[in-house]
């Protein structure tokens, strides 16, 4: 399964794991049954990444993204002279603004349709903010970068077992409650629903839509949320035609006869979506941007600099990434996967 366009891939912060991961994946590239891809930029960094865990990397540099497909078979194509030095586990200014062109110039490929997709390297966000990197995260970055506003990219976490979304995000608990509206609710379960459409093939998606309270408020003894804003949004995208149900309590969804019943579940807030996701699917996680006009995936982990460079980082999480981006670029152009 090969998508239009080469995948590009952003190195991430050259002192973490994902150098180390991305080198891993091409070397697994065949049994993993991986879409063509491309580095940008980093590779000296990637060649001594490669080697702190005993893999013998070729390289091939490339000068544009075409040249990809061709090379891929035999050497891991890296776009780009910019590079700095492998110093694992030690982030650097100089690691960070590779990190910080490699993701500019890897989102612009993206948005060109030069790269069919773009698969990000985790990134230290304190560094980054010393180059000159603005936004709370890369899917903020990518989002402006597309145009399209913070609220409309929406996280989804996906994995084998488990596909969950974040209603807020990176805000203190005690805020969300005001946070939660029927407006919040309805708009990214749209966006979630014709993602799902979309990208991941599936005709009429199930979306379970989580409680804020425990007990899905027990009809308001443990709060009115429930009662006051996420039954009327439910009642209102089920108008729509969409197959949500809901608010269900947290604490049961998650099990495993209940992981049936549904295609994602859109949670109220960020450890209720992660918490299940990382015990359940720790080493496979993906994290994708939905609402998008390109297709963004990363595997859903840090850095790691406390283990870069010891060989023992898994790379599962960036293979996921890389054959997700590549099913979802795929299903893009209208071909089934």
């Amino acid at each position: 399964m090969i998508a239009a366009a080469p995948l590009a891939v952003s190195l991430g912060d050259p002192a973490g794991i994902a150098p180390e991961v991305i080198a891993q994946s091409w070397a697994e590239r065949s049994s993993a049954q991986l879409s063509p891809f491309f580095v940008v930029g980093g590779a000296q960094v990637l060649r001594a990444a490669a080697a702190s865990r005993g893999i013998d990397l070729p390289i091939a540099l490339i000068a544009s993204p075409d040249e990809a497909v061709h090379a891929f078979a035999n050497a891991l194509p890296v776009l780009g002279l910019e590079d700095c030095a492998f110093v694992p586990g030690a982030p650097t200014s100089e690691g960070a603004r590779l990190a910080f062109h490699s993701l500019t110039r890897a989102t612009d490929l993206a948005k060109t349709g030069t790269a069919g997709a773009i698969i990000t390297g985790p990134i230290a966000k304190s560094k980054l903010a010393q180059v000159g990197f603005t936004q709370p995260g890369q899917t903020e970055f990518v989002a402006d970068a597309c145009g399209v506003a913070w609220q409309d990219a929406v996280m989804m976490l996906a994995g084998p077992s488990l596909r969950t979304v974040p209603l807020t995000v990176h805000v203190a608990l005690s805020a969300v409650p005001a946070l939660v509206t029927r407006d919040l609710i309805e708009r990214k379960a749209r966006i979630v629903a014709r993602a799902l459409i979309r990208d991941f093939g599936l005709s009429t998606p199930r979306i379970a839509i989580t409680g804020l309270n425990p007990h899905a408020g027990e009809d308001g003894r443990m709060g009115r949320e429930e009662i006051e804003v996420i039954v009327p949004a439910i009642a209102a995208l089920q108008a729509e035609g969409l197959a949500v149900t809901g608010p269900h309590p947290a604490d049961a969804l998650f099990a495993q006869n209940e992981r049936t019943r549904f295609d994602v579940a859109l949670c109220m807030y960020h450890d209720q979506a992660l918490i299940p996701i990382k015990t359940l699917d720790f080493d496979q996680g993906v994290n994708v941007t939905l609402g998008l006009p390109i297709v963004r995936t990363s595997p859903d982990h840090g850095t790691a600099f406390g283990i870069a460079g010891k060989g023992i980082a898994s790379a599962n999480a960036m293979i996921a990434a890389l054959r997700m981006a590549g099913e979802c670029a795929h299903r893009r152009l209208g071909h089934p996967v």
